[in-house]
């Protein structure tokens, strides 16, 4: 086993269903490495099936942290799981181990690497105003609310429906603009350039199409829809992070009796092909000099230069 001294972070991105938890086990065994989850959705304990995240063998193989940490009841933001990113890279780095930070969700790994703005709390009825209006009229009536509230830089600026909420969000929770936020909040960035590896999984579209298509159907087994119906139980509203995870409603309305598990699946894959070719445009816009590797192509661990 390669032993490294813990001075230097692998991140690991790439859209959801492209081999990420593998790589990144892989890399665990062979760099003595401690595997730090930086999924939103794998963050919930009731959604093991629902978000893929590694199974208990897997997670037997070597550490892992932050998986399972959270209950659906809870509203989580990206300064939040920051914290306790920074918490779990600070102790791995004194154990002497690699910290092998993997997951899909892109805004973490800008925090960790370009630094972050703590945003204002926004009350929950500003935040289903801003999600009514994203349903109601899109993008483009974000935008048209955000000039009128003043902001005419995100509205110029975003063309993401989530960003443009969000931005809207502030602006009504604060009265100052995002930018404004950003820039007097921003913090230094807890994994600066130099200071970690970063690859992305890029795997050609039609390999990704079949492992989401399978993917989907493990999802509407018994496990899965048992799952989905245990936290419906729990009667939480559906505008928390755990309910709107990709395949709750789709589960939901074959519990309902509306659809049957084919055509839950059937939605299921589509639903998940549209998440992951957003995330492919964010890692391609938003990581343009990270390491892209082809997890198609039989990727080998051993093959992959890591610079520790």
């Amino acid at each position: 086993m390669e032993r490294a001294a813990g001075k230097r972070a692998i991140l690991i991105a790439g859209p959801t269903a492209s081999g990420k938890s593998a790589l990144a086990l892989a890399l665990a065994k062979r760099l003595d490495g401690v595997i730090v989850n930086a999924d939103s959705m794998q963050l919930y304990e009731d959604l093991r099936i629902v978000s893929a995240r590694p199974s208990p063998d897997e997670e037997a193989q070597a550490p892992h942290r932050l998986y399972g940490v959270l209950p659906a009841a809870a509203a989580f933001s990206t300064g939040g799981w920051l914290r306790l990113a920074a918490e779990q890279i600070s102790v791995i780095r004194a154990e002497r181990r690699v910290p092998i930070l993997v997951g899909g969700t892109g805004l973490y790994f800008k925090a960790l690497t370009e630094g972050f703005a703590e945003l204002p709390d926004i009350p929950e009825t500003i935040r289903e105003r801003a999600r009514d209006l994203a349903e109601r009229e899109g993008v483009e009536g974000l935008k048209q609310a955000l000039r009128v509230e003043g902001d005419e830089a995100a509205a110029q600026d975003l063309s993401d429906p989530q960003r443009l909420a969000r931005a809207l969000e502030v602006i009504l929770a604060s009265g100052k603009p995002l930018s404004r936020w950003q820039k007097e909040q921003q913090s230094a960035p807890l994994l600066p350039s130099g200071s970690f590896s970063g690859l992305v999984l890029a795997p050609p579209r039609p390999w990704l199409h079949a492992r989401i298509a399978e993917r989907a159907q493990l999802m509407v087994r018994d496990e899965g829809i048992a799952e989905v119906e245990a936290l419906l139980r729990k009667g939480l509203p559906a505008s928390l992070p755990a309910m709107r995870a990709i395949g709750v409603a789709e589960i939901g309305r074959l519990l309902s009796g509306e659809w049957d598990r084919a055509e839950a699946a059937a939605k299921l894959t589509v639903a998940t092909r549209q998440y992951a070719k957003r995330q492919e445009t964010w890692f391609r816009n938003q990581m343009p000099l990270w390491q892209r590797l082809d997890p198609a192509s039989e990727l080998d661990s051993k093959q992959i230069v890591i610079n520790m």
